[in-house]
């Protein structure tokens, strides 16, 4: 009886060893999940703040660019409407010069059947010599009023509606008239920049065969080159201040040397002038 209680105990203490071991395996199992647990999580953490720093800065970039974009937009406006504004006084002044060259050929129209009618009638009632070359008098010197009026209306007129003058006679034709003011020059090829009004003028280049040019026109701290242009072809710009265009035309050119004038409006021309004086 003795014997078998023994045998009983010793059986039921002695535990197998492999029960330990795999309480050793699942505990180690079990920090092996925890560690990798903790490590994806910490990843997904890394890579959730990586993707909001991403989206942050493609968002300030969108937002700077927009910003950018409408600025250019604003102003591509502003540059629009000062050329719209500038084409429509160009318009106005066309219109302006068409009406005011009608309205010249009408009145020499007007002088010519006036002239015939007074002549016819003289003629009629007085037949002396005395009268006739009295008559005569009369006529050449109506004559050449109107030659004169005539020149004006036969020069060219470029796409502004403005008169060109092709010679010293024309400019001072044009200078009577009294809408513009006309700065006659001559400038050298090697001459450097020569003041003309409120604007200089560089020459380039000539070629005496085709009577064209290249020059240099500075103005307002602006530089800009008209190449190879035609003698008596105008070149129209703007400076600060003035809403009418400026006109540049080359009447003559030698292998050193570019004859022209500049046209201005009486109010720039007038500054101009001012500016001239002072400057003395």
């Amino acid at each position: 009886m003795s014997d078998f209680h023994d045998s009983t105990i010793a059986h039921t203490t002695g535990t197998p060893r492999w029960v330990g071991l795999a309480v050793a395996v699942l505990g180690g199992i079990s920090l092996l999940s925890l560690g990798i647990g903790w490590s994806a999580l910490n990843q997904a953490r890394g890579i959730e703040q990586n993707t909001q720093a991403s989206i942050k800065q493609s968002n300030e970039a969108l937002t700077q660019r927009l910003a950018k974009e409408d600025e250019i937009n604003q102003q591509l406006q502003s540059d629009v409407k000062v050329v719209t504004d500038k084409l429509n006084v160009t318009h106005a002044d066309l219109v302006k010069a068409r009406k005011q060259n009608k309205n010249a050929t009408v009145a020499v129209d007007q002088k010519v059947t006036n002239l015939a009618t007074s002549v016819k009638a003289e003629l009629a009632t007085k037949a002396n010599s005395e009268d006739v070359n009295r008559l005569n008098g009369d006529v050449t010197g109506v004559k050449s009023d109107l030659d004169a009026t005539k020149n004006s209306i036969q020069m060219a007129r470029s796409e502004m509606g403005t008169l060109i003058a092709r010679n010293h006679d024309e400019i001072d034709q044009l200078r009577r008239m009294g809408q513009r003011d006309y700065f006659e020059f001559t400038v050298q090829r090697k001459g450097g920049a020569t003041k003309v009004g409120t604007i200089q003028i560089q020459l380039k280049d000539t070629n005496t065969k085709k009577n064209r040019y290249t020059i240099n026109v500075l103005a307002d701290d602006n530089s800009f080159e008209k190449k190879d242009r035609s003698v008596n072809e105008p070149i129209f710009f703007y400076t600060g201040g003035t809403r009418a265009a400026l006109e540049l035309v080359v009447n003559k050119v030698t292998k050193s040397t570019a004859s022209g004038y500049l046209s201005v409006p009486k109010a720039a021309g007038a500054a101009s002038a001012s500016t001239a004086t002072s400057g003395q």
